[in-house]
This record gives C-alpha cells, sequence and structure tokens, in this order.
C-alpha cells in the first residue's frame, strides 16, 4: 500500500472551519483502487469510514470526527469518486456496485480487514453497497437520510409528492444541468440545502469552501454521473446481478438516523425498511433536522452514532 502526504481539495481549512476539530483532523490521501483518495481523519482505534452524499464534501464530518475521535476511534472520511480533480471513476462507473466496492477497497488499504461504515445520502448508498458485497467487512452500519431497498425508484414511479421533491434527479439528466448548477456561483446548490433543510442556513465559510469542491475543474460533470446513471440498468450481466445484490437484505447490525424536516426523502419513505435487515435494525428520527442532519445537528448524530458502536 502507498500512502502520500498531500494537501487534498477540501478548500482552504475546510476540513474543520469555525470548530475545534481543526486542531485534530488531518489530511493526507491514501492510494486505493487506482485512484489517490484524499481523506480527513482523526484519532487512532477501530476504524469507523464516513461517507458523504450530494451536494456535500467529506469536509462536513468534521465535528463528528473529531468527536469519535475524542472516543477512542480512528474516523476516516474520504471523498467519494468523482468529487476532486483527477478522481474521475476509472472504470467509468457512479453506481452503488461501484461506490460499494470503493468502500472495502479504502478499509483494505487503511490496513484493516473491518471497520464501522457511516454513509448519508449517496455514501449511505455506498455503505449499503458494501456491507451487501463483503458483510465480513463491515462491523456496524449506520446511514443518513437515504433508504435502502426499492422505495425510492418505487416512490419515483408512484408518488407524486416524492416526484416533486426529487425534480433535481430528472433534470440531472439534460444537456444544461452543469450550466444550470454553476449558474450565479451556485445558486442552485444554496436552493437545494434551502430547500432540503428547512430553518438551516449553512454558514458562509462552510457554503464557500462546498462550493469550491464542486467547482474544481471537471468535478461537477462526474458527479452528476451518479443521477445519469441512476436510471439507466447496467448492460453487462455480472454488473446487473450485483446490482440486485446491493439492493438486497443486509446481514449487518443497523442503525437508520432521518431528519424530521427532511424535504429530500420523507421520514416516510423508509417505512418498512426494517424487512430488509436480518440482523437488527433500528429507526431514530432526530426532531428539528432536515436533510443534512450531521451538519444541522452533529452532537445529536455523534451521540446517536456512539450509542450504536458502542452497544
Amino acid at each position: 500500500m502507498t500512502q502520500v502526504t498531500h494537501r487534498p481539495p477540501f478548500g482552504e481549512d475546510s476540513s474543520a472551519r469555525g470548530s475545534q476539530a481543526a486542531d485534530h483532523v488531518r489530511r493526507r490521501t491514501v492510494q486505493a483502487g487506482g485512484l489517490e483518495v484524499p481523506i480527513l481523519e482523526a484519532g487512532s482505534g477501530p476504524l469507523v469510514v464516513l461517507l458523504h452524499g450530494f451536494p456535500d464534501h467529506a469536509a462536513s464530518w468534521a465535528g463528528v470526527l473529531d468527536r469519535l475521535a475524542q472516543e477512542g476511534y480512528w474516523a476516516v472520511a474520504p471523498a467519494q469518486r468523482g468529487y476532486w480533480p483527477g478522481g474521475a471513476a476509472p472504470d467509468g462507473s457512479y453506481r452503488i456496485t461501484s461506490t460499494g466496492q470503493d468502500v472495502l477497497t479504502l478499509i483494505e488499504a487503511l490496513g484493516r480487514e473491518q471497520a464501522d461504515l457511516v454513509g448519508h445520502d449517496f455514501g449511505a448508498a455506498a455503505a449499503y453497497g458494501a456491507a451487501s458485497l463483503d458483510a465480513r467487512r463491515v462491523r456496524k452500519l449506520v446511514t443518513m437520510a437515504a433508504p435502502h431497498g426499492r422505495q425510492l425508484m418505487n416512490a419515483l414511479a408512484t408518488d407524486g409528492d416524492q416526484q416533486r421533491r426529487s425534480w433535481y434527479m430528472f433534470f440531472f439528466q439534460s444537456a444544461t444541468a452543469e450550466a444550470a448548477v454553476a449558474h450565479n456561483d451556485f445558486a442552485f446548490i444554496d436552493r437545494l440545502w434551502r430547500e432540503w433543510s428547512p430553518g438551516y442556513e449553512l454558514p458562509d465559510a462552510e457554503r464557500a469552501a462546498l462550493k469550491e469542491t464542486l467547482g474544481a475543474p471537471g468535478v461537477l460533470t462526474e458527479i452528476l454521473g451518479y443521477y445519469r446513471q441512476l436510471f439507466t440498468p447496467p448492460a453487462d450481466e455480472a454488473t446487473q446481478s450485483l446490482q440486485a445484490r446491493v439492493f438486497g437484505a443486509v446481514t449487518v447490525p443497523s442503525l437508520y438516523l432521518q431528519g424530521a424536516d427532511d424535504n429530500c426523502f420523507s421520514v416516510e419513505l423508509s417505512d418498512g425498511m426494517d424487512d430488509l435487515f436480518t440482523n437488527g435494525f433500528e429507526r431514530i428520527v432526530i426532531p428539528g433536522a432536515g436533510h443534512f442532519p450531521h451538519v444541522e445537528q452533529p452532537k445529536a448524530v455523534a451521540d446517536h452514532i456512539l450509542d450504536f458502536l458502542n452497544s
């Protein structure tokens, strides 16, 4: 394994801007899966990998990273494929099968046999994928704001309310998406955060750091690939088989966190999700939080994570 000390493109001092965590969160890159993956890390001990979604980046985990480190864990937040210049998917895939394998590859690159996983949004999808592909590598699973299974795809076909919430997914299929998202200093991204987490205002410095990530050369086109491949089934049978597997049963003890005020994915979307978890499942709805509970209420989220990991 080759590990290269580096200052990854998370924005200037953005890994813990405005937080005491700034003194504790470290930056470097790790060679994994053919990519030099930028990571933020804190602490030492049992490994916990924290996976970001969209429109977000690894820096938003800074407060939770620091808290986990204080409690004796080695907390690592990688950039997901596509989220930095030079980080485009080597195989062109942004499917859950690929991002899930990225997680397993990173665990190995970090020198560990097993890790706890914490994922939000598309990071939750990657965590489900990793646990489904190789449950032996995942001790416990915590996911947020993205239900497992076919609920979302079913809702997009049958539920008018979810179709309205997910309008951006359909818009991202268009050729004008890149220009529209980047227009007027990423006002599109400001709108998503405002709609998805009503009542929460992302601090200016953190907003600027996020836009720096999204505005880096080539990044926006790559990360829109997550959505542009969402509705297209893989062409080859092997990937189709893996795709069915990552949407199936999860055999890892799991916790699901959902903001009560999430206007991206409603709480009801995760109703009945426990049927897919065969080794223990708990869902906790966090009052006063929207789609980004780890940013809006980092202490409450860290408390729930630690209670679960330590149980």
